[in-house]
This record gives structure tokens, sequence and C-alpha cells, in this order.
């Protein structure tokens, strides 16, 4: 049997903690760049993706568990001023049975658009550890990743909302409940958008396809503006990314992580820490720019791939 020490190294660690931080938050797959990297780079990375003699599981699988918890950790931190308040409003809606503020409608409109993942989440896990083995799958997912991201920017252009028709929508009571206008905007959703960029989330559950990038995809599809999509996406990848790592996490002190949780921890700090330089990145890049940029990377990097790996 092959030793698990053998299986990532500290460097292994390091680069791809560093990838999947970025990749998680860029609408351009962490999954599908965990998968391909260690595929197109071979040799001693190749094994990554093979499951042991014993079948008792893929260390490397739940080293990727640890790299997503480490990412739903760190959206933590920086959003943490936004989930007090979105909590408070959750409690308050419960026991007022009211939804008259930004916190309380935001925090429903969370947890609707969180159930279809919580309901297919489950379902698909098998499939997704299957394309685990799979980098020509992980290239044909990204490369269609790309063409759902243009999509998104062609239903942008046809939806385009102002903000006259958000307040039409829902009578914000701004003077007693002041709220930022991203917020304000956000809370303007009604059930129906909420479903919708939920089921559009659940698409990255097919390793390739990116989470936020397809949870912008469904935003911009409801009206959103980028900034607006992109800052919703981030708050639903939270819950998402952490209910699936927390139902993970008993991997990690499997028999198939011995000898292998130092660089575990040294791959998840990293993958914290360029989380957080992520969201950062993209809150300034989407007040300006567009999906455009990560559509042509995920068209051009996933086709290279398929090519490649046919």
């Amino acid at each position: 049997m092959q030793e698990s020490s053998a299986m990532i190294t500290y460097l292994e660690a390091t680069v791809i903690g560093a990838v999947q931080g970025v990749t998680e938050l860029f609408p351009i797959s962490s999954l599908g760049h965990s998968v391909l990297i260690a595929a197109w780079v071979g040799g001693d990375w190749r094994k990554l993706l093979v499951q042991n003699d014993s079948g008792a599981g893929n260390p490397y699988l739940a080293f990727v568990v640890a790299l997503h918890v480490a990412t739903a950790v760190a959206l933590l931190g920086y959003y943490w001023r936004d989930w007090c308040s979105i909590l408070s409003g959750f409690v308050t809606s419960l026991r007022t049975r009211q939804l008259d503020t930004v916190p309380q409608r935001l925090a429903w409109l969370i947890v609707i658009a969180s159930t279809p993942v919580a309901i297919l989440g489950p379902l698909l896990v098998h499939l997704l550890h299957a394309l685990f083995e799979g980098p020509i799958d992980a290239a044909i997912f990204l490369t269609l990743n790309g063409v759902v991201l243009v999509i998104g920017e062609g239903l942008r252009r046809r939806n385009e909302p102002t903000l006259a028709e958000y307040g039409r929508r829902f009578a914000l009571t701004a003077a007693s409940h002041p709220a930022r206008q991203t917020d304000r905007r956000l809370a303007a959703l009604g059930a129906r958008d909420a479903v919708g960029i939920g089921f559009a989330q659940a698409g990255a559950l097919l390793t390739g396809f990116s989470r936020a990038g397809l949870t912008m995809v469904g935003g911009l599809w409801r009206g959103l503006e980028h900034t607006h999509a992109a800052k919703f996406a981030f708050l639903l990848a939270t819950p998402a990314i952490l209910g699936a790592g927390i139902v993970e996490i008993p991997e990690l002190f499997g028999p198939e992580t011995d000898g292998i949780r130092g660089p575990v921890l040294v791959g998840a700090i990293v993958s914290g820490t360029s989380s957080w330089l992520a969201v950062r990145y993209l809150e300034r890049h989407f007040q300006t720019r567009t999906l455009l940029p990560f559509a042509t990377y995920s068209l051009v990097v996933g086709l290279l791939s398929i090519i490649h790996f046919s």
C-alpha cells in the first residue's frame, strides 16, 4: 500500500492552497483547477488524483475539504459585520414574524437561495467524487463555465435594472433602518429570484463549474448589477462551503490523512489568506468591469486542457 505521507508535500499544499483560495471566489472553478493542476503537472502530482489501493478514500479529497473550510472562514471574517446584521435580522424576523428591514429580508433570501444546494448536494456527492479522477471531465465543464459566463453577460444587458424599479418592488424603511446601497438592492429581490439564483449555484456541484460564477450569472439574470451579484454570491457561498466542509471534516481525521496533516494545515492557511485577498480584489473589479475576462480564461484553459488530455 502506498504511504499517505507521500501523497501531499508542503510545496504541493502551498501551491494548490493558493490556487484554490483564489479560484473558489474568482468565477473560474476551484474544484476544476484542483483537478487540472495536478493532471497538468503530472509526475508525483498526478498521484493526488488516484485513490490508494485499500480503497479507504482519497487523501487529496480530504485535503480539498480543509481548503474549502478555510475559504469559508475567510469569507465569514471578511463579511462579519454583514453576517452579524443578517443573523440579527433572522432572529428578529422569527420573533416578530415580519420582513420589514433589509437584514430580515437578506436573511430569508439567503435561506431560500441555499435550499437547492442543501437538497441536491447529498444527491450529487458521489458524482462529484467520481469527477475527481477525470481531468477531461473537469476541462469540459471549465469550457462550459466560460460559455455560461458569456451567456450571463447577455442576460445582464437584457435585464438591466434601474434603482426605481427595485424601489417599487420593495418599500425599504430607510429612515429607521439605514443600510448600504448594495444591501438595499439585494433586499429588493423576491423569493422567486432567490430560488433561481439558488439553482444556479447548485450547478457548481459539478466539477469545473464555478460556484461564484454561476451564482453571479443567476443574479445578473434576475436583474442585479455586477457588484451586487458578486456580493450576494459571496454571502451565499459562505454557508454552502462551510456546511459541505463540516459534513466532510471527519475525513480529515481518518487514516488516509495520517502523516499529511502538516501540509493540510499549511494549505488551509494559504487558502484562507488568498481567499481574503481575492474577495477584496473582486469587489473592486466588479464596480467597473464584467465577467468577460473570466469567461475568456475559462474557454482558453478549458479547450487547451481538452486537447491535451484527449
